[in-house]
């Protein structure tokens, strides 16, 4: 059992378990307070999310809603994942989400382009967002974090200029793609049938698992994955083993920013959403992928079922009875188990800290007495 308690597979497993309970319990205490009645009903529904509904069509079309939503998640967490193996903290992968979400947007309403052509130009943003960063850290050993965050808004308000001139006349939301330029719409390629005809559903999910395995291969498989992840550990000595650590770095932020923004792209190149232009803050997306990669053990594959969970309990909170409890608190709720997901390092660390005191507090075996006949034996040879 303990030798099975120190796998890091099975301890990333625990952590993960741990935080979803914690949150759930301080979600449902919150609930508590607020109104008794409906508290352990209102963590039901969350939990239940498309299950809320009695007939299996309207249970699939919901899933499949979920599953449109997870698949931009996925990328963000990916994006958060790759930067944070190679040492670099990519907080700005809201910002890269959003210029990818604008790249492809624009493309699809204003030049009219094809949907791989709409995927590669997000791609191509993402990756420019996240070259400023990389060059700042390279050269001018900017922290990544707070150039990051500038850029998160900068991208926002850039991209609300940008789309401004492809919205509707009567309403801040940008023309639905569907309707303007159904070439750029991603294609289904029968799996709405899967989920009742959900015409949202595309090829975004399995491109998207693809990735990961792209993103496992390129880590774990490869010459250039070693080397990245060898000038995260330590620069200096990456480059006293004749790697170049700055284009490493620029590389590693590029990597990350074209993950992000295929995102973006993902997600609405479906048509599931339009973009608001007078939008005030960065989509949650990009912090969700955080959160999304720590819980799921900063794993490629184990991002695959957090991010689908993240995104389950979040499009959950929306069952919540709004009599009992005001349109915020499912939020609220998504947002603590959300914020739960931090600790699962901590947990990891707390876990071995008590293995390593139990193996200390072992009694010692003293040696076996010595074999007096042996000894006696020994005395008549002398």
């Amino acid at each position: 059992m303990k030798k099975l308690l120190k796998n890091n597979g099975v301890q990333s497993l625990l952590a993960s378990l741990l935080c979803i309970v914690l949150g759930l319990l301080i979600g449902y205490i919150v609930l508590l307070f607020i109104n008794p009645n409906g508290a352990f009903q209102a963590i039901v529904d969350i939990m239940k999310n498309f299950m809320n509904y009695s007939k299996s069509a309207l249970q699939l079309k919901n899933l499949g809603n979920t599953l449109v939503k997870t698949a931009p998640l996925l990328m963000c967490s990916l994006s958060v994942l790759f930067c944070y193996k190679v040492g670099l903290f990519n907080i700005g992968v809201a910002g890269q989400y959003v210029a990818g979400a604008c790249a492809g947007i624009y493309a699809a309403l204003a030049w009219g382009w094809s949907w791989p052509l709409c995927l590669l130009f997000a791609v191509v943003a993402g990756m420019a967002i996240s070259l400023i960063v990389g060059l700042l850290k390279a050269y001018c050993n900017v922290n990544e974090v707070i150039s990051g965050i500038m850029l998160n808004w900068i991208a926002l308000y850039t991209t609300n200029m940008i789309l401004a001139k492809v919205k509707e006349t009567t309403s801040p939301y940008t023309f639905h793609i569907a309707t303007e330029n159904p070439k750029a719409i991603l294609p289904s390629l029968g799996l709405s049938k899967l989920f009742s005809g959900n015409s949202y559903v595309s090829i975004a999910i399995p491109l998207a698992i693809v990735v990961v395995v792209i993103v496992k291969i390129l880590l774990d498989k490869t010459k250039i994955g070693y080397e990245l992840k060898a000038t995260g550990f330590n620069k200096n000595a990456a480059k006293y083993c004749g790697m170049a650590e700055k284009r490493n770095i620029i590389l590693t932020l590029m990597i990350g920013g074209a993950l992000a923004g295929m995102g973006g792209a993902l997600l609405y190149l479906t048509d599931y959403e339009q973009w608001q232009v007078t939008a005030s803050s960065v989509p949650g997306m990009g912090f969700n992928g955080i959160a999304a990669a720590f819980l799921g053990g900063l794993d490629p594959v184990g991002t695959i079922f957090s991010s689908y969970f993240i995104q389950h309990i979040t499009s959950g909170g929306a069952y919540v009875d709004k009599t009992m409890y005001c349109s915020q608190i499912s939020d609220l709720i998504a947002s603590l188990i959300i914020y739960m997901c931090g600790f699962v390092f901590f947990i990891k660390y707390a876990l071995n800290l008590y293995l390593a005191k139990k193996d200390n507090a072992k009694p010692k075996q003293e040696p076996a007495p010595p074999d007096k006949a042996a000894e006696e034996k020994g005395g008549e040879r002398a």
